[in-house]
């Protein structure tokens, strides 16, 4: 049989990432135990946030993080346990524990000591990104725990054939969102997209064509997209079932904030 020829559907522009899974690599990372990683997207590409998948045996512990970095995590499959370290009145340590499984997600704030240990095998995507802080006077941003399946779906657009759950509350105290997107077969977005916030995309199921930068691209379930800011990009879904992805951007940030 011959080797594949140096043949793939992973193309990388200078605006735009799709690494398909022929090309994955898998990476251990200091501090964890039993995870490995395929990291998508870093600084290194000219990303401002890291987006992976963490691929877990079970017992396998991903420990928290530097100071100013925020974590946000969405099981795939398996069963994992976050344990989260909170302080009472500057006295009293308290630790909660917490169950998330297949289609839960959680997201802990920078400067909050957690620990995450699959209980079984599991496979989960992670979003790391600095937090940019807007206004002292706003609010605390604490940590929180959903289920995909507990959320309202809404329609973007009106169009009742694409429908979107937000995994993130809403306001100017976080400063990134996460989405899961959901398109009838033969729906598609109304219009080419191009804007300052960028994208990391991971198809979860289904397939489709998108557009990124002036390239066309055929995806399917297992593909990553990291979209630049002003990346034009828009998607349509082809197939006999819906294609769902997941989506990162960042927002409510003036550009000029560091």
């Amino acid at each position: 049989m011959l080797p594949n020829l140096g043949e793939t559907r992973s193309s990388l522009k200078s605006d735009h990432l799709l690494q398909t899974p022929d090309t994955f690599i898998r990476t251990p990372l200091p501090g964890t135990a039993g995870v490995e990683f395929i990291v998508h997207c870093g600084p290194r590409i000219g990303a401002g946030f890291t987006m992976m998948t963490a691929e877990f045996s079970a017992g396998g512990l991903l420990p928290d993080l530097p100071g100013d970095i925020q974590r946000f995590v969405y099981l795939v499959s398996g069963e994992l346990e976050v344990c989260l370290q909170t302080t009472e009145q500057a006295v009293h340590s308290v630790q909660a524990t917490h169950r998330v499984v297949r289609g839960g997600f959680v997201f802990v704030p920078a400067g909050s000591p957690h620990r995450i240990q699959a209980k079984t095998a599991a496979t989960a995507v992670v979003i790391e990104k600095s937090f940019i802080a807007v206004d002292e006077k706003i609010t605390k941003v604490c940590a929180f725990f959903g289920q995909e399946d507990d959320l309202p779906s809404e329609p973007l657009g009106g169009d009742p054939a694409l429908q979107v759950k937000r995994m993130m509350p809403d306001g100017t105290a976080y400063d990134f969102a996460v989405n899961t997107m959901t398109y009838d077969p033969g729906a598609s977005l109304a219009m080419v997209e191009v804007h300052i916030m960028e994208h990391g995309l991971l198809m979860l199921e289904g397939g489709g064509i998108y557009r990124l930068g002036d390239n066309w691209y055929p995806v399917t379930a297992g593909d990553f997209i990291w979209m630049a800011p002003y990346c034009p990009q828009w998607f349509g879904a082809i197939g006999k079932v819906p294609a769902k992805y997941l989506i990162y951007k960042d927002w409510y940030r003036h550009p000029l904030a560091k």
